[in-house]
């Protein structure tokens, strides 16, 4: 008699792994030196202030020490990075006049259909550029600024400098500073005052090269009553050396205004994603974070929101997918630092064949932020014996008057919720089935349509034996 086995499928990634021939028009060396920071700042020709920011990051990289917790990073040797790779092409705004390598990539991933059919904005990055970027005329008639870093930096400079990198200063941690001295492309998002966007806009970021990194900088702020909801999604194919993908995201959501911001990342199994996300929250603000973590040999990434306005809210909903030689930390972190402040955070994950998926996350109040109320919850599938969750939560409360609760489950497919619907005449196979699709169901609900369905693909079910 064979006994019945649950299989999940590894991730399928046969339209992430196609990799097109590795040209560029400029790239620098391996590693990282003074002359490789100025020769990209020249390359781009940025104003002073951004030369003289990257040095001053590079000299806080050279003095801060690697992360002492989490993964093991002792593979990632950033001297054998490229950080910079410039495309074959400027920017466009037709996606007709992009080199036919790259447009065939961003076809295959659907990106100019999903544009056609639900998006008022794209911006597409290869590599270290953006290569496409296009707004509809009715984003732009309500005052809304959605482009490349690059022009930002130049067109609204005075704008950019006020805010660039002082929620996420390159003194945060080390891969920060690495972001500060070397980061190119990514989106600037300017929502003025009351204005409402009803569709969403989208970015998506890929990386083509082996060996390479990617340190995109997205800086988005949502003025007082404005809304918006950005969409960035994420992919690169495999290679047998360490890519790394160290971006940086600043989320600056004014009095009574709402930013819903949704990625999926889905890296090859040798990137290394040490990204930082970070939203502060003014008074009746809101922010919603929705995350799908897939691919990567390691990931360290907690969105966080800090929480500094009374009656500000955060919303985090998240799932993992840990396979096989994957170390995924993730989670989300909350600073509650106002009065009368809400999060809820909803976090899921799961792990097959050996693959380690770890919740970490931080819940802070401040002696200020009475009668705040926060919401925990973790659950955790593992698919097999060989496979490792843990929940690691930190919770720092300076106040009595507040009212938190933290749940973490862990465990695997219980054998009495099969038995119950297999007496009610389903198949062990679709009991299973069912099971597993109703434990990511709260997650893939929440995606925009493209990717709640791009999610259930990667999540693919299949179930192999018999019952003896």
């Amino acid at each position: 008699m064979e006994k019945k086995k649950t299989h999940l499928e590894d991730i399928e990634r046969s339209i992430y792994d196609i990799k097109n021939k590795f040209n560029f028009s400029y790239k620098t060396e391996k590693g990282l030196t003074r002359e490789i920071i100025e020769e990209i700042s020249r390359e781009k020709d940025e104003p002073a202030w951004m030369r003289e920011f990257r040095l001053k990051s590079l000299e806080v990289y050279n003095n801060t020490s690697m992360p002492s917790w989490g993964p093991d990073l002792t593979d990632l040797n950033v001297e054998n990075i490229v950080t910079y790779i410039k495309p074959e092409t400027d920017m466009k705004h037709s996606w007709s006049d992009i080199p036919q390598d790259i447009k065939s990539t961003f076809d295959l991933l659907g990106i100019p259909k999903a544009e056609q059919e639900s998006l008022a904005g794209v911006g597409a990055q290869y590599d270290s550029e953006v290569v496409y970027h296009n707004v509809s005329k009715e984003l732009t008639e309500q005052g809304v600024i959605y482009i490349d870093m690059e022009t930002a930096v130049k067109e609204y400079e005075e704008l950019v400098k006020a805010y660039f990198m002082k929620l996420v200063p390159p003194s945060d941690h080390k891969f920060a500073a690495l972001h500060g001295a070397v980061w190119s492309g990514g989106s600037f998002v300017y929502v003025p005052k009351g204005v409402k966007v009803d569709i969403p806009i989208q970015s998506y970021f890929r990386l083509n090269a082996p060996g390479a990194g990617q340190f995109e900088h997205t800086l988005i702020i949502v003025e007082e009553g404005a809304s918006i909801h950005y969409i960035e999604g994420c992919s690169a194919p495999k290679y047998y050396v360490n890519n790394l993908h160290a971006g940086c995201v600043e989320l600056f959501v004014k009095e009574g205004a709402k930013l819903r911001y949704s990625t999926i990342e889905n890296w090859s199994r040798n990137m290394y994603n040490l990204n930082t996300k970070r939203a502060v929250v003014d008074k009746n603000g809101h922010i919603e974070w929705v995350s799908g973590s897939f691919g990567s040999k390691v990931s360290m990434l907690y969105p966080m929101s800090i929480l500094r306005g009374e009656g500000a809210k955060s919303e985090f909903t998240g799932i993992t997918f840990a396979g096989k030689g994957q170390h995924l930390d993730t989670g989300s972190k909350v600073v509650h630092a106002a009065p009368y402040t809400t999060s809820t955070i909803n976090s899921k994950s799961i792990s097959k064949d050996g693959g380690v998926a770890v919740y970490r996350g931080l819940l802070t109040a401040s002696p200020n932020a009475h009668h705040c109320k926060s919401t925990v919850s973790c659950e955790s599938l593992m698919l097999d014996n060989k496979s490792k969750s843990d929940t690691i939560p930190t919770i720092s409360l300076s106040n009595d008057n507040i009212d938190v609760g933290h749940e973490a489950k862990i465990g695997r497919i219980s054998d009495e919720a099969i038995f119950y619907l297999m007496s009610r005449g389903i198949s062990e196979e679709e009991a299973k089935a069912m099971i597993v699709r109703g434990f990511v169901e709260p997650i893939s609900k929440e995606l925009p349509l493209e990717y709640a369905v791009e999610m259930n693909n990667l999540i693919k079910l299949e179930l192999e034996g018999t019952i003896g």
